[in-house]
């Protein structure tokens, strides 16, 4: 079976530049950007160089330059002035793009480049906000299109995660919890995409809060031992696939872990927003925006 994808339809083409597909060949016709290879049923068919090819073309003509003068650069000439560009968006889209091929490649050291080069200059905080969380979006979008497979979003959430992971060790051994207040994190039984709860880890032990992170797949009635010897916390969980009964999980937590008392719990998510315009208890409370948690906590 081939991992690294090598052969790329024009339609993938679309769906990773945003050039739409009519443009692309309009612009092959009519200013000879790409030479694809022809299948015996004359479908084009584009290999890795043409697609960063595109990938930088699209990054030129997002920031102004017309492809009429884009067309009469050498490859090399269109990769130097890639590189000219230095205004912030034009980093972010071009570290986007980076991170796409360093996906669709499997190539760790291209990643690893790149975040370094955009430590040089942002925060990490930045750098998941303005870059990382675009690109996971536009990661979920490519594998809705099968542009790219269930394998290609495992590569590249796990890198991301592997930087999280960093950042969170490094805040708990150099920043003390300067507030009382303590977040247990977890993720209901069978919710396994804990990205986002990780990132919301790191926001709270930068904003000085105490966490408590349990990770994957937890069933409500494992937290009790907890209360026993924290009774005042307050409990976070992400919600992207499970539970397949958000009312039904709600009314659990406040059976199992409220039990008469009200403990707050925070959630996020695609399953949780479902809510956001459903009548909740008061200590129930749905969040669609990270930094804004952080703000109003």
């Amino acid at each position: 079976m081939e991992l690294i994808k090598q052969n790329f339809s024009i339609k993938d083409l679309e769906n990773l530049s945003g050039i739409k597909a009519h443009t692309i060949r309009m612009w092959e016709k009519r200013y000879n950007i790409l030479t694809p290879e022809r299948t015996d049923t004359n479908i084009r068919m584009y290999d890795s160089s043409s697609l960063q090819k595109i990938l930088n073309i699209a990054f030129l003509n997002e920031n102004g330059y017309k492809i009429s003068r884009i067309s009469k650069l050498s490859e090399e000439e269109i990769t130097a002035m890639v590189h000219r560009i230095t205004s912030s968006i034009s980093d972010e889209n071009r570290a986007i793009n980076q991170f796409k091929m360093a996906m669709m490649n499997f190539d760790e050291s291209l990643f690893d480049k790149t975040y370094k080069a955009l430590l040089e200059k942002k925060t990490f905080k930045t750098i998941f906000n303005n870059i990382f969380l675009p690109l996971l979006n536009e990661v979920g979008m490519l594998w809705q299109t099968d542009t790219i497979k269930p394998i290609h979003e495992h590569y590249i959430v796990d890198l991301i995660k592997q930087k999280l992971y960093i950042n969170i060790v490094e805040i708990k051994s150099s920043k003390k919890p300067i507030k009382d207040d303590l977040f247990i994190l977890f993720l209901p039984e069978n919710e396994i995409h804990d990205i986002g709860i990780l990132y919301i880890q790191y926001l709270l032990l930068h904003s000085g809060y105490q966490t408590i992170f349990l990770g994957p797949s937890l069933p409500l009635s494992n937290m009790k031992f907890l209360l026993e010897r924290y009774p005042n916390v307050r409990f976070l969980s992400y919600c992207t696939i499970a539970p397949v009964n958000m009312q039904d999980f709600i009314n659990e937590f406040q059976e199992i872990i409220c039990d008469g008392r009200q403990y707050e719990l925070n959630l996020f998510g695609h399953k949780a927003n479902m809510l956001k315009d459903s009548p909740l208890p008061e200590n129930i409370k749905i969040y669609r925006d990270l930094n804004n948690f952080i703000k109003t906590i």
